[in-house]
């Protein structure tokens, strides 16, 4: 067992008992494999948030992989848009978020006397995430952080151990699209998600569709730019199928997280 390994062992060792918050990520997933790993199958549990902002396939890719690896897996349902403050979209939408994960949680890891974990890595504590905050004030623990892990560790110990998600871009939340201030609805979420889901079948993998109300624009590395301007007149057709008016490319590249430069600018 190598130190990261070891660390990872250790640390989920101290927590006795575990729910791991599980979105299929290479993160959550790394963690949930590490507990199965260290704890076995009758002390860990992977939880999957069955939400509205999840995009289409995810949850059927973490049942696939609890049912790959032998995991003991379940999905909960959890209900952000019934909160007006998650609607809202202000600066702290994600906080409202992890609030009602750990609602959703709380009563799975009781029943168990288990900890809740997260798939929090040490090179996420520079971003605005107030979801963190939530999540920590109510208990749930941060095992790669305690552990010392970066985000190139995770992918390394993943790489390792075979896990298939090793290299898998992030995907984060569906709201993550909405500009802070835009209101975080249904059909919004929907209309990302079929957006999304047309640039997949086109040929993209790594990729965010950012909603502006009329107008989508769409993220990918850069890279892939010319790849988006010679399939141009497919991806225009297939965005304004969907409902979006304009269609313009970043030429910035694909950021994760770049939303939250707004609030910066705010602050300043």
């Amino acid at each position: 067992m190598n130190s990261l390994e070891s660390r990872l062992a250790t640390e989920l060792h101290s927590y006795e008992r575990v729910v791991v918050a599980f979105s299929g990520g290479v993160d959550s997933a790394t963690l949930a494999s590490s507990a199965l790993r260290a704890l076995g199958r009758d002390r860990m549990l992977a939880v999957t948030a069955d939400s509205d902002s999840l995009a289409t396939g995810e949850l059927e890719h973490c049942a696939d992989l609890a049912r790959q690896w032998d995991m003991p897996w379940q999905s909960v349902a959890t209900n952000e848009l019934s909160n007006t403050n998650y609607v809202a979209n202000s600066g702290d939408r994600c906080y409202w978020c992890k609030d009602a994960l750990m609602d959703a949680l709380e009563p799975i890891a009781a029943a168990i006397d288990a900890t809740i974990t997260l798939g929090v890595n040490i090179d996420d504590l520079g971003d605005h995430r107030p979801g963190q905050e939530a999540a920590r004030k109510r208990g749930a623990r941060f095992p790669l952080v305690d552990a010392g892990l970066h985000k190139s560790d995770i992918r390394e110990l993943a790489k390792r151990w075979g896990l298939p998600v090793w290299d898998r871009p992030a995907m984060p939340c569906l709201s993550s699209r909405v500009p802070y201030g835009t209101p975080v609805t249904i059909n919004v979420l929907t209309r990302i998600d079929r957006a999304e889901l047309e640039l997949r079948r086109i040929g993209f993998n790594d990729l965010r569709v950012r909603h502006y109300g009329d107008t989508a624009r769409i993220e990918v590395p850069s890279h892939e730019m010319a790849k988006v301007v010679a399939n141009s007149e497919d991806i225009v057709t297939s965005m304004q199928r969907i409902g979006y008016l304009y269609v313009t490319l970043d030429l910035a590249g694909l950021r994760s997280g770049n939303l939250n430069a707004a609030l910066s600018n705010e602050r300043a």
